[in-house]
């Protein structure tokens, strides 16, 4: 093992004090984090980033689909700001359980923002909400295609 403090030497099989207390802090945050549910931040349905949603671009419009079970449409709300979409919305629990000893639900407030990829007419935009599953479709603006630009690489 390379000694990370110059000109000290250590002994066979002993560890760096630094390469030690890394070892350590890495052990506390895992030690302290491992046990807690940490939505919005895990990185699993419920968790960072949610609602998971997916992106598609054809010649006509940018789709987005977006997963949002156990919400209904009146807990959503869709923006379209300077080509960013904004879903946002709050998860109620049902009941008032004060019995519960765990959950690994996620409720409260979420707000997921994604830059467009294309400039799109927000007026003619249209949105559907089945089974959990927001759409959007929204019409690509007139002259969007034209925005885009090949720029040919030159060879010296």
């Amino acid at each position: 093992m390379t000694n990370l403090v110059p000109g000290r030497r250590s002994r066979p099989g002993a560890i760096s004090p630094f390469l030690a207390l890394q070892q350590e802090m890495n052990r506390l945050f895992e030690d302290t984090l491992s046990g807690w549910r940490l939505a919005p931040f895990s990185e699993n349905g419920a968790g960072f980033g949610w609602p998971s949603v997916e992106v598609s671009e054809t010649d006509k419009d940018v789709k987005v689909t977006a997963e949002l079970a156990g919400l209904e449409d009146k807990d959503i709300d869709i923006r379209v700001d300077e080509n960013v979409l904004t879903i946002s919305g709050e998860k109620r629990a049902e009941t008032e359980d004060k019995e519960r000893q765990y959950s690994e639900r996620y409720y409260g407030r979420f707000e997921r923002s994604l830059t467009l990829p294309a400039v799109v007419d927000d007026e003619r935009a249209k949105a559907t909400f089945k089974n959990g599953v927001l759409t959007i479709t929204m019409p690509k603006a007139e002259g969007a295609k034209a925005r885009t630009k090949r720029i040919p690489i030159a060879t010296n």
